[in-house]
């Protein structure tokens, strides 16, 4: 498994990626997330994930941003999108996928990752507090804010 840039070359096979249908609604496409990037440029972190050449995934992460806007020095990275393919789930992906953006955190000297997630049905939920998330008790956008110490 590998993380690739977006490309011209790769661009059509990212907005290709699907999750199952019932997750549509927990998670915004891969072609939302590149126009965020695309306005984010300083922030947004945007990478497919590959099996070996295949395209099985998509994740964006945020870097470095000022997470209350309010300049009161709480910045924070972590994970902003989470796209695996429907045909693809279940297979550690998204386990690596975290565990990269993990490292990019700490190669920039960060000591947490944080993410986002809808509750209810199809809720990734258990997935992140599987990988040892925590709530950190905060909203943001109606999702639930949660937590990876980076050890």
């Amino acid at each position: 498994m590998s993380l690739a840039e977006i490309t011209p070359d790769n661009l059509d096979s990212a907005i290709a990626v699907r999750v199952h249908p019932e997750q549509e609604h927990v998670v915004s496409s891969v072609v939302k997330s590149l126009a965020e990037a695309y306005v984010h440029p300083g922030v947004a972190w945007p990478r497919l994930i590959l099996d070996g050449d295949r395209v099985v995934g998509f994740l964006m992460a945020f870097l470095d941003i000022d997470w209350f806007g309010d300049g009161s020095g709480d910045i924070r990275s972590g994970l902003w999108r989470l796209n695996i393919s429907a045909e693809a789930q279940g297979r550690g992906y998204g386990r690596f996928a975290v565990q990269e953006v993990a490292a990019e955190i700490r190669r920039r000297g960060g000591r947490r990752l944080f993410v986002t997630w809808h509750q209810g049905p199809s809720s990734p939920e258990n997935f992140y507090l599987g990988l040892g998330f925590r709530p950190t008790g905060e909203l943001s956008d109606g999702e639930i804010v949660g937590v990876l110490e980076l050890i």
